[in-house]
């Protein structure tokens, strides 16, 4: 860099479509950044073809090139493919940084990969955030939600950029503000970012919002099959069928695009767009991921697991081709018709609720499971705090994540979302519903999943019994794995022994 030349305020790795989006949005908030690519005429050409930021953008050939053009403390995010991609830029850039410079990774890493970078850097005097980024291509050009973990000091150096960038949601109604322009930056408002927590935190937590997205998705398309399969509902009448909902307690970012999709023509043959897609569905991990931390932890998630597995059993397209042709559901099934008129609108009445029972309750589980993570990691998460975050800009947007802030800010440390009084109301108002479109669709043969995992997650956590006397019973018997006793203090252990035919017990 010259003399003479302005220092950038930040710089970005990575010049795919979403680290393009996000270095144009740092740019449009008068930020100067510098941004470099592994192939230099890609950066070349966009460079050349956004000329007139307010902030400016700074081609850099090579990365000695991105760190000579920053300010210090330096501030350079990367947006390569998560795992041995952003390791290979790290390992580049620690002999060209001073002490106190700052990586930040917005990939969707894996969180335990976070914590170690951090630890790692930390040991060479460098700071490391891990920041979610959750608004797909269009989120990172206008707006996204931000979840940033690390280091506070590391935060508060990155916070003006992040908060400027970030989607703005009304304080008064909690829904999104968009710019009167596309693209122009939204004044006023609350940013959808805030410190999560240290090293992996943020991660983490992008994370469980994934795990959410899956459930959210899973239902929406749970709802859609009931209404075509037992209503009789062409695309564009479902479509028509969402739009109405997303004006209520539904309404979501995800449920207004897919009144969007369905609506939408093939521009081939001319048919309905959603019925010449193939039923099978692809994957990165995140939700297994949640899945499976949530399996580590002991935390129930079933409603996020099933819509992990759907995905899973719709990528058996030709088994399931064939298995159709020889296993055979509920005989009345064949024979059902579309409702009458009046049957059709109880019956979407129905299925709009259960939607918004299955929906708290996926939300319940992903809250419970951020809630449990912080005794595993050491962490503090501000779980109203990430509620507000996520209204505007990620997927999982949403009208009702206002009202999981504000069971939050009352009780930060509410045991479970369905123990919130508006939570609870709109359960015993919808659960009737809810129980009748599982019951029908079990006896209609249609699968739904995340509606019927819900429902069951639902009944147990109300339960003040289970049936796991038994089955610990059963462990007692065949392994010697103890149980707790009813009329004695939690954490006292016993055996029977099983092999002397008066079955003492033993204290173990």
């Amino acid at each position: 860099m010259a003399a003479n030349d302005q220092p950038s305020d930040i710089g970005l790795i990575g010049l795919a479509v979403m680290g393009q989006n996000l270095a144009l949005n740092i740019a449009d908030h008068d930020f100067r950044i510098s941004v470099y690519n592994r192939t230099t005429e890609k950066m070349d050409a966009f460079v050349d073809n956004h000329p007139d930021t307010p902030g400016g953008l700074v081609g850099c050939a090579t990365l000695e090139d991105l760190v000579r053009s920053l300010e210090r403390p330096r501030k350079i995010i990367i947006m390569v493919k998560a795992g041995s991609g952003t390791d290979a830029v790290i390992d580049q850039l620690i002999p060209l940084l001073d002490e106190g410079d700052i990586l930040i990774d917005g990939g969707n890493a894996k969180w335990t990969d976070t914590i170690a970078r951090e630890q790692r850097l930390a040991e060479r005097g460098l700071r490391f955030i891990g920041s979610g980024i959750s608004g797909g291509e269009e989120g990172a050009r206008f707006g996204p939600s931000l979840m940033p973990g690390g280091r506070e000091d590391a935060w508060k150096a990155l916070e003006p950029i992040w908060t400027a960038i970030a989607a703005k949601v009304d304080p008064e109604t909690g829904k999104p503000l968009l710019g009167a322009e596309r693209g122009k930056p939204v004044e006023g408002g609350e940013p959808c970012t805030a410190y999560i927590g240290p090293d992996g935190a943020g991660h983490y937590v992008k994370m469980v919002h994934n795990g959410i997205e899956y459930g959210d998705m899973q239902m929406i398309c749970e709802a859609y099959d009931l209404m075509q399969r037992l209503a009789g509902m062409s695309p564009a009448e479902i479509g028509q069928t969402f739009e109405r909902w997303n004006d209520g307690v539904l309404d979501s970012y995800l449920v207004e695009i897919t009144a969007d999709v369905l609506q939408q023509f093939d521009p081939v043959t001319g048919q309905p767009f959603v019925d010449i897609v193939l039923d099978a569905a692809g994957q990165k991990g995140t939700g297994k991921w949640t899945s499976i931390n949530a399996l580590d932890m002991g935390v129930p998630a079933p409603t996020i697991a099933e819509a992990v597995f759907a995905r899973c059993i719709s990528a058996f397209k030709e088994e399931r081709v064939e298995a159709a042709q020889i296993l055979e559901g509920p005989t009345s099934h064949s024979a059902s018709k579309p409702p009458a008129e009046e049957d059709r609108e109880a019956l979407l009445e129905a299925i709009h609720d259960a939607l918004y029972c299955a929906k708290i309750c996926s939300y319940a589980q992903g809250f419970e499971l951020m809630r449990a993570a912080q005794a595993e990691y050491g962490w503090t998460l501000d779980l109203g705090e990430i509620a507000r975050i996520w209204r505007g800009g990620c997927i999982i947007r949403a009208d009702f994540l206002e009202k999981i802030a504000e069971a939050y800010r009352p009780e930060p440390d509410l045991a479970n979302l369905l123990l919130d009084p508006h939570f609870k109301a709109a359960i015993d108002h919808a659960q009737p519903h809810w129980r009748k479109v599982v019951a029908l669709a079990a006896q209609q043969g249609v699968p739904a999943p995340t509606f019927a995992a819900s429902l069951a997650y639902y009944d147990s956590y109300r339960s003040a019994r289970l049936p796991q006397n038994l089955l610990q019973a059963q462990r007692d018997d065949f392994g010697a794995h103890t149980y707790e006793r009813v009329d004695q203090p939690r954490g006292r252990f016993f055996h029977l022994d099983w092999t002397d035919p008066e079955r003492p017990q033993l204290e173990r």
